[in-house]
């Protein structure tokens, strides 16, 4: 299943992280919907909003199908006929649904045969093992490479290379309130039988889109038919891990501490280095006074979706070098 993500970069880095080849095969940044709403976070749960792919078509009808937009959505997906008058007030959980079952629930079979698929963006998502002494997170992410390049500008126009974000296939829909008001968007990631590699950890797994071609199917709803698009609905063995600090538990808990690697078997407090706690002093000094994360303030990972195969290898280093942190534990994958 997937019940938590982590999704740090800012708006505008955002974006760029999402850079794309259209038909004519130009690079194309996704355009921001309510870009206003958005807020990063390190440690993001069902209820809270997440930003998502979705083609502009589904907000533009005269619009290309292959043209993307970023919207910040609400995680949970609420019927577009929900009848009541406040969505709390639905009786089961929508966060994850099934690929098995998907299209015998109406909650999805409607969107999903109307050609509401979204791809929702992270930088990973957190996963708990059951283990003798209770439950141990795990952080999950695409593999990355080694390329970590300096800062660049905003206004760049250079591809981003770096960490990748996952990128998870999705379903969306919009309900309006019965006594009127401002629609509601929201979504629901998508889950398949967990691959060989995470098992381990737990029998469930997002359904993850692994390239631009299958994002582009996925969110091509006027050229690809849903039978066409749930092919690409299938467990990934090009993924990475490593184990995380319990501090992650807590949802209140929204600081880099959530990602940091752990070793298993020693006292899991996070043991931050002198440089790591100097960014985490300035990350909370420059929040202060302040109920929203500012995007200058915020570490500055890079992903990019044009990109070469991503190496089967763990990442926990580079994930360590954007903490600021030496040394320490190494991600592995698992072994039986």
């Amino acid at each position: 299943m997937c019940g938590r993500t982590a999704c740090s970069l800012g708006a505008a880095r955002l974006r760029r992280a999402c850079a794309y080849r259209d038909r004519r095969g130009r690079r194309q940044q996704p355009e921001w919907l309510r870009e206003e709403r958005y807020r990063p976070s390190y440690n993001k749960g069902p209820q809270s909003c997440g930003p998502v792919l979705l083609s502009r078509k589904h907000v533009q009808q005269d619009a290309d199908s292959s043209e993307r937009v970023l919207m910040d959505m609400r995680w949970g997906l609420v019927p577009s006929w929900f009848k009541e008058d406040d969505p709390s007030k639905m009786q089961f959980k929508t966060s994850n649904c099934r690929s098995d079952t998907m299209l015998s629930k109406s909650s999805y079979k409607g969107p999903l045969l109307k050609g509401k698929r979204c791809v929702v963006l992270a930088d990973g998502f957190y996963e708990w093992q059951q283990r003798g002494g209770g439950k141990q997170p795990y952080f999950i992410y695409f593999p990355q490479g080694k390329k970590h390049p300096a800062e660049e500008e905003e206004d760049s126009d250079e591809e981003w290379r770096g960490w990748r974000l996952l990128t998870m296939a999705g379903i969306f829909d919009c309900w309006e309130p019965p006594a009127g008001g401002e629609p509601l968007y929201t979504y629901t990631i998508i889950t398949v039988d967990a691959s060989k590699d995470l098992s381990f950890i737990h029998h469930r797994m997002p359904a993850i889109l692994d390239g631009d071609e299958a994002i582009e199917k996925w969110l091509d709803f006027a050229e690809v038919p849903t039978q066409e698009a749930m092919k690409l609905i299938r467990p990934t063995e090009n993924i990475a891990f490593h184990p995380v600090s319990t501090f992650v538990n807590s949802i209140r808990n929204d600081t880099p501490e959530c990602l940091v690697p752990i070793e298993l078997g020693v006292p899991k407090e996070v043991k931050a280095t002198a440089s790591s706690k100097a960014m985490l002093g300035w990350l909370k000094s420059s929040q202060e006074g302040s109920p929203q994360k500012k995007e200058d303030a915020l570490p500055r990972w890079k992903s990019q979706f044009i990109h070469s195969p991503s190496p089967k290898k763990s990442s926990a280093g580079i994930l360590r070098q954007w903490l600021g942190q030496e040394g320490g534990p190494a991600a592995k994958k698992h072994k039986a």
